[in-house]
């Protein structure tokens, strides 16, 4: 179990990030402000930090210089946003950010990105004491390829896509099932569109099943509640109509 100090003006991303941390049993503490960040830092150091760039007091780039300058940096931290450029990403790996994730942010991702952040954590601790820490730089530290952050993070990966109805793994998917939930799915369209195309099939293919319940549907798909439902709004499905079609 890890301690996670998660940062964000928005009640409902920390809540989010509260619960679905808390479940891979983790100890979150959250601070709404920077204000709040600073007080939770100088309790001691997290074993990782979530910081959000946009804040109204103080932003997380200027709070992550705040600490880099007054030697506090001693914990790995991720940069959130959902409105930041690549140069924001570029300048908040190079004072020593250890990654970004763009909101809203995938759960696979989000699971990764707090992983990875632990892993490079504890190596940081078991590594001798008069070793010099590295300095991040533009050349060395791990910036987003702008190819990847150009593309929305919100995707998750559905549980059971490798299997044997994954598009392009195992086997396609035949124009009958396609044509059956609506959708012609080609691998000629952007990956963008097909992605949508066959999350939305997806869903209303367990929403159906399931009888709109979205209970079931998040135990078939793996997803938190929260989560499944802020992933249906933005593939514009929705659950009520579902529910009532397969009744009928």
């Amino acid at each position: 179990m890890a301690n996670i100090l998660v940062v964000d003006d928005e009640m409902g991303i920390r809540e989010l990030l509260s619960e679905i941390l808390g479940d891979e049993g983790h100890a979150v503490q959250l601070a709404e402000n920077a204000q709040q960040a600073r007080n939770a830092r100088q309790q001691g150091a997290p074993d990782l930090v979530l910081l959000d760039i946009w804040m109204p007091d103080t932003d997380g780039v200027t709070l992550l210089k705040e600490w880099q300058r007054d030697g506090l940096l001693t914990m790995p931290v991720i940069m959130m946003s959902g409105h930041a450029t690549i140069d924001t990403a570029v300048e908040a790996t190079r004072i020593g950010a250890l990654n970004f994730l763009e909101k809203p942010i995938a759960l696979q991702k989000l699971l990764k990105a707090v992983q990875q952040g632990l892993a490079r954590g504890q190596e940081a601790a078991r590594a001798p004491a008069s070793a010099p820490r590295p300095v991040a730089s533009a050349a060395a530290a791990p910036i987003p390829e702008p190819s990847v952050q150009a593309q929305p993070m919100y995707a998750p990966q559905p549980a059971g896509m490798a299997g044997a109805g994954a598009i392009g793994v195992g086997r396609p998917v035949s124009n009958g099932e396609a044509h059956a939930h609506g959708y012609t799915l080609s691998f000629d369209l952007p990956l963008r569109e097909a992605r949508d195309a066959f999350e939305r099939m997806y869903f209303e293919h367990h929403l159906g099943r399931e009888g709109g319940s979205m209970t079931r549907v998040a135990e078939k798909t793996g997803l938190e509640r929260t989560h499944l439902y802020r992933k249906l709004k933005q593939l514009g499905v929705e659950p009520g109509k579902l529910g009532k079609k397969s009744a009928q």
